[in-house]
């Protein structure tokens, strides 16, 4: 008797569906790189960090929702935990959410060898720093806004003098937020993607991105605590650079407690550093990623 046998027919065939075109894997990239980083299809220890981050970060809109629920036939009722502009700036989150995220969406690719097969046209490497730029921002600007929507929606609930009020006499917040944010994001997303670019490893683009901002913020203070207190050792803070653009964006001028309000055109460094920051993120960017282009 003979063994009976199966062939499979399993050779390559040449795809015949539909072509999207550069647009679409610039799109399909974007896509990949948020399901990444909230750790979609990826196991529950991949989800945990970013999730438990954003609930971290929500927890004082809903404290002070609650608390101005409970205090609002009082005379504490106008009493605040967080305002819109400090809200804006919660820093440490953001910071921790970035070095968490950005070496994650982005090292893998160079150690594993898989950026020939990313390349492959029609995308560019101008079109992956696109992708990996926008899908960092959009997480970063969601990331910033669920709270401030908790917040704003809860204080309408609960204004005492009705919620139609409480949106008239707060339709400012309703720019400044989102331009604020969107800036902040730009700033982290650029900067951290940039760091996270110069290694394959995830660990030490996560401490680069810390240890900078952190660093340059220490040695901020320390100069201005010895007498050397100037408006370039102000602006040396990288840490609190978004945080003065979103001053300007809410107040038209640096808050009193930041050392660089206390010097004429400290508005205008500002935003000078900031801008110089992001473009020479993005710079390095195509840098790493030009050899595509050829």
């Amino acid at each position: 008797m003979t063994a009976a046998g199966t062939v499979y027919d399993r050779g390559y065939r040449p795809y015949d569906g539909p072509l999207g075109g550069r647009r679409a894997a610039v799109a399909a990239l974007y896509r990949a790189t948020l399901r990444r980083a909230l750790g979609f299809r990826r196991p529950w220890r991949q989800k945990f960090l970013p999730w438990l981050l954003l609930g971290i970060v929500t927890i004082p809109a809903a404290v002070n929702v609650g608390v101005a629920y409970v205090t609002r036939d009082t005379p504490i009722r106008d009493f605040e935990i967080i305002n819109y502009r400090v809200y804006v700036g919660v820093s440490s989150s953001l910071l921790l959410f970035v070095a968490l995220v950005a070496p994650d969406v982005l090292c893998p690719d160079r150690r594993q060898r898989v950026l020939s097969l990313i390349f492959a046209r029609p995308l560019s490497g101008a079109d992956y720093v696109l992708a990996k730029l926008a899908a960092i921002g959009s997480l970063l600007v969601a990331f910033s806004l669920l709270p401030q929507i908790v917040l704003y929606v809860g204080n309408m609930l609960v204004d005492q003098d009705g919620a139609l009020n409480y949106l008239t006499g707060h339709a400012d917040v309703l720019w400044k937020v989102p331009v604020a944010v969107v800036l902040l994001a730009l700033y982290y997303a650029s900067l951290g993607l940039a760091l996270s670019s110069l290694t394959t490893r995830r660990v030490v683009a996560g401490a680069s991105i810390l240890g900078l901002l952190l660093i340059s913020s220490a040695v901020a203070g320390i100069l201005g605590a010895s007498g050397g207190a100037s408006p370039a050792t102000a602006a040396v803070n990288l840490l609190a650079i978004p945080l003065y653009v979103r001053d300007i964006v809410f107040l038209g001028h640096i808050h009193t407690v930041f050392r660089l309000s206390e010097f004429g055109g400290g508005e205008a460094l500002a935003v000078g550093v900031y801008a110089g920051v992001v473009a020479a993120s993005i710079t390095v960017l195509l840098w790493r990623y030009r050899w595509s282009e050829a």
